[in-house]
């Protein structure tokens, strides 16, 4: 990369603001164009999770890609000293019946991880609240996360810090820059520049917030929902819609949730939530498409389904190495945009 080339990007959610980072600190000048207010994106309507072992275990779709999602994972220290956040590697809890929690530990040690087997009362110090009928539950430490909310602003304070124009406004094309990267989620306003962009399905996800209910244990993933907290605040997560990207809430997603969130913590059956809505974004294989794309100077990281805050340092990692003809890794290829071209939807 020529010192001081001019890169723009699009969308200034996790995986834009990361990568634009990225870039300010290889010596781009980079501007970032988002026309929703800052946090106003499926980034901040989500719960921060970091977990490759969970995520590869509970969800099929990303069971193949423990490697790559633990790989991403393994990059947040570096990121979490640079702007300045805090990574809660407490762990998760897994809880459920006998056949759930036999499925999950099967599944765990398959990948080559230990869980630890608890009984009811680490339960108690580690999930306090927890129904009492949950008398056992795995224990896994290689699952983090970060608040999401916060963490947004660390990087988009970070990234001024380090030379960032940000504009709010939707970039439609490269607006004076010599590259252009497509961070924009489910947004295909810039397919004209990126064909690639074809490849996305939304899906719209609830979670419930409830603020001033304070959870100080670790994240507990159950049948339907999981429950995680922050400094004040509780949350249950969440739902996934196929191809749905209306920002509405349904009642019919939230009912569930809730019910499913108060059978891991009795006391959420009375606790008032607000529910918030997000659209993120999907390729055909569930993996995002990270690197250049068909037309010359344009750029991708979209995609990223549900795992955007944790794939987002590895994704900034293979631009930059695009941009600056740098080692891109083993796992440019699995996330080559061009995938598609040969593969067909």
């Amino acid at each position: 990369m020529s010192k001081g080339a001019k890169i723009t990007v699009a969308g200034a959610g996790a995986l834009g603001l990361t990568t634009a980072l990225a870039l300010a600190d290889a010596g781009a000048q980079v501007t970032v164009f988002d026309p929703a207010p800052a946090a106003d994106n499926a980034s901040g309507v989500a719960a921060g999770m970091l977990a490759p072992a969970f995520e590869a275990v509970l969800d099929t779709t990303a069971a193949p890609q423990f490697d790559l999602l633990s790989a991403a994972r393994d990059l947040w220290p570096a990121l979490e000293a640079r702007i300045g956040v805090m990574v809660d590697r407490s762990g998760a809890v897994a809880v459920g019946e006998a056949d759930y929690l036999g499925r999950t530990d099967a599944g765990l040690r398959a990948l080559g991880l230990h869980p630890v087997e608890l009984e009811r009362r680490a339960l108690d110090g580690l999930a306090p609240g927890l129904a009492p009928r949950w008398t056992a539950g795995l224990l896994v430490r290689e699952d983090w996360r970060i608040e999401a909310a916060q963490t947004l602003l660390a990087l988009r304070r970070a990234a001024e810090s380090a030379g960032v124009v940000f504009h709010q406004a939707q970039a439609t094309g490269f607006e004076d820059g010599e590259r252009l990267v497509i961070a924009t989620g489910n947004g295909r306003d810039l397919a004209v520049v990126a064909p690639e962009l074809d490849n996305l399905a939304p899906i719209k996800g609830h979670i419930l917030r409830a603020r001033g209910r304070a959870y100080d244990g670790v994240v507990v993933r159950g049948q339907g929902a999981y429950v995680t907290g922050a400094p004040g605040d509780l949350t249950i997560g969440a739902t996934m819609q196929a191809g749905v990207e209306d920002r509405s809430v349904d009642p019919d997603q939230v009912a569930p949730l809730q019910a499913a969130g108060a059978r891991l913590f009795p006391a959420l059956a009375e606790t008032e939530f607000v529910a918030e809505t997000g659209i993120r974004a999907a390729t055909p294989d569930g993996l995002p498409m990270v690197g250049r794309g068909r037309h010359h100077g344009v750029l991708l990281a979209v995609g990223a389904r549900r795992n955007g805050w944790l794939l987002a340092p590895l994704i900034a990692k293979l631009i930059v190495a695009c941009v600056t003809e740098g080692e891109a890794g083993p796992y440019a290829e699995r996330l080559n945009p061009a995938r598609f071209d040969a593969n067909g939807k």
